[in-house]
């Protein structure tokens, strides 16, 4: 007598069962040969919208090349990093970066009104800070940004703080015993992409300066630990997805977008992408290392995580869910002095990680070579 309610029940849950599998139209792009796997797969119902471009502010601020006045560092007050901007860029990028960083703020968020000169507001000291870490990826990690760069915009897209940001997890390790969980974490959206994995992949791969010991790897390539290395446990192969789930979803591509499923760890078969995220890897960890990190002591308490390290960026910070952030458009374009360095560049700009890719063998090395222009 209860059967055709049930049924009719479990009927009318069906639709509500198979949301969570993401029915309806995909858009299917081949990137390989077929057989291999190799296809991108976007949910056309949930693709990122279109980026807005700014310029309200500074466009029409047209400079003229033979009248840019002198050199700010001359001209101005305790100018440090864009010394050697002429006073009319200086301005212009000024008013950019008011509406990259701090639109509703304004001048204010930034600059003592009574005295522009002075450092006593904090983000002062962190927006010259920035600059720095701007410029040195602009120069320094062409291999990952290519010409398209990056500006302040990339990352705060009108906001004082990014929307996509980390701290190190202090509960991290905790939640992976064995009285939490049975040696589980929570799943959640960031940055595992809630699935049951590691909650904080980002400080082994992304921050520390030697990290021999967290590589991103989960099949060896020997029957026996590589010199130098200890062997890889279940714990470091569940931290390397969690941080290759993180890559997926910041760039809105699926595993393939860089490795062939053939074999994940063989350089022959992967794509020219997989070479570019490998300078990517080492780009955000030479920005969180080199010029977020010693910020710590100048942030306040509000602007620091439960382990008291400061917002630091990873993939989804400049991507924010496209494999080209803002679609590929270049706003450096507009503002070639940030894809410069002054003659007299402070060390911490020079990034000491732009070595090869640690594969050695010839088809490693070619994918590289696709993937880096000539010179």
């Amino acid at each position: 007598m209860t059967r055709a309610p049930l049924t009719t029940a479990l009927l009318a849950g069906l639709p509500l069962a198979l949301a969570a599998c993401e029915v309806g139209p995909k858009d299917i792009q081949q990137t390989g040969h077929r057989g291999t796997g190799m296809v991108q797969l976007a949910d056309r119902s949930n693709l990122p919208g279109p980026d807005r471009i700014p310029g309200e502010t500074y466009r029409d601020i047209v400079l003229d090349p033979n009248n840019l006045g002198e050199p700010a560092g001359e001209f101005y007050e305790n100018v440090q990093v864009l010394g050697d901007l002429k006073t009319e860029e200086f301005n212009r990028l000024m008013i950019a970066i008011t509406e990259w960083v701090s639109p509703e703020q304004g001048c204010n968020y930034c600059h003592n009104p009574e005295n522009m000169a002075s450092d006593e507001v904090y983000t002062k000291v962190v927006a010259r800070k920035m600059i720095q870490m701007t410029r040195a990826i602009n120069v320094n990690w062409k291999d990952h940004v290519k010409d398209t760069g990056v500006t302040c915009w990339t990352c705060h897209r009108g906001q004082p703080v990014p929307a996509h940001y980390w701290t190190t997890d202090p509960e991290s390790m905790a939640r992976m015993g064995m009285r939490s969980r049975r040696g589980q974490n929570n799943p959640d959206a960031m940055p595992a992409v809630y699935s049951s994995l590691p909650y904080d992949p980002f400080t082994a791969y992304i921050l520390e300066k030697d990290p021999s010991e967290r590589r991103i790897r989960v099949s060896g390539t020997s029957a026996y630990p590589m010199p130098g290395m200890r062997r890889a446990t279940l714990m470091d192969t569940e931290m390397t997805y969690g941080f290759m789930m993180h890559f997926s979803d910041s760039l809105g591509v699926n595993c393939t977008f860089c490795h062939n499923t053939h074999s994940f760890s063989d350089w022959s078969g992967s794509t020219a992408q997989r070479a570019i995220s490998w300078y990517g890897i080492r780009m955000v960890r030479d920005a969180n290392e080199n010029y977020i990190t010693p910020l710590t002591s100048v942030f306040p308490a509000s602007r620091l995580g439960p382990a008291g390290d400061p917002f630091k960026i990873n993939c989804a910070t400049c991507h924010q869910g496209k494999n080209k952030p803002m679609g590929g458009y270049s706003m450096i374009r507009e503002f070639p002095e940030l894809a410069r360095l002054p003659v007299a560049a402070p060390a911490a700009v020079t990034p000491t990680t732009a070595a090869a890719p640690q594969p050695t063998d010839s088809a490693a090395t070619a994918a590289v070579a696709v993937a880096t222009p000539a010179g």
